[in-house]
């Protein structure tokens, strides 16, 4: 939980005003500051699942803005610790066992982020789809009573991206029902879809993310949601790499 630090990280006490239900970028746009507010903490647990295995870590999470993200693992103990921050799409990670920061490089943003199906790219780039993408609306349903907004993001030929292209499904509300990645041949690599979705912190969250990797059935990984915060005071210093080091939150 880029997409999902940001988008897993992350979820205004205020109801949020209403996209342009004509305008695919805006409604992309209200589902982005729906999930994260001005600020945001939260408590997560993500269980990573394979076929022969299944292992979870507890996590807390802080978010400002979308430029600004920290996740500090909290359970088990051989896992205590671990850290990423990302500020400005740079992104670092600290391990206590060998008690050093380091930059992640643009090498390894396609690498797995804490050994889940999620990549360091995936956690570091949340809102660049709304620039670097070109977005229209394919389709419109009702589901449960809520209108379904679906748009498929083409990148833009310059876009720094890997992916061909990306579907969102979006409810009126600004709930992300699910994110597509698709290859550059056209084939659906993988895909986050929410399974819970319900009242937490004074707004409507999807509480549980999946993130299935469809290249390798019965591999996925699941972002819960425990608690959360929205639009709180933070400290000046949460997001640098010295509390990233030596956590003062």
């Amino acid at each position: 939980m880029k997409r999902l630090l940001l988008l897993l990280l992350a979820f205004p006490l205020m109801a949020v005003a209403q996209a342009d239900e004509t305008d695919p970028r805006a409604i992309i746009r209200q589902a982005m500051d729906h999930w994260r507010g001005t600020t945001s903490y939260s408590d997560m647990t993500m269980l990573i699942h394979r076929p022969d295995w299944e292992r979870s870590m507890s996590m807390r999470a802080w978010t400002q803005g979308d430029k600004h993200s920290l996740v500090r693992v909290t359970a088990p103990s051989r896992d205590a610790g671990n850290g990423t921050l990302m500020i400005d799409n740079k992104l670092w990670t600290y391990t206590p066992k060998i008690n050093r920061v380091i930059k992640v490089p643009s090498s390894m943003m396609g690498q797995s982020w804490m050994g889940s199906d999620l990549s360091n790219d995936d956690i570091s780039k949340s809102t660049d789809i709304i620039d670097q993408y070109e977005h229209s609306l394919v389709e419109t349903r009702v589901d449960n009573g809520h209108t379904v907004h679906v748009i498929q993001s083409i990148p833009h030929e310059e876009a720094a991206v890997v992916w061909g292209r990306e579907v969102l499904s979006i409810r009126d509300d600004g709930v992300l029902l699910e994110h597509q990645f698709w290859d550059q041949d056209g084939v659906l690599v993988k895909r986050m879809h929410a399974t819970q979705v319900t009242e937490m912190g004074g707004r409507t969250v999807a509480r549980v993310l999946r993130m299935e990797n469809l290249e390798e059935p019965g591999r996925w990984t699941e972002m819960r949601l425990e608690s959360a915060e929205f639009d709180l005071a933070l400290p000046d210093n949460i997001f640098t790499l010295s509390n990233l080091r030596n956590p003062r939150q």
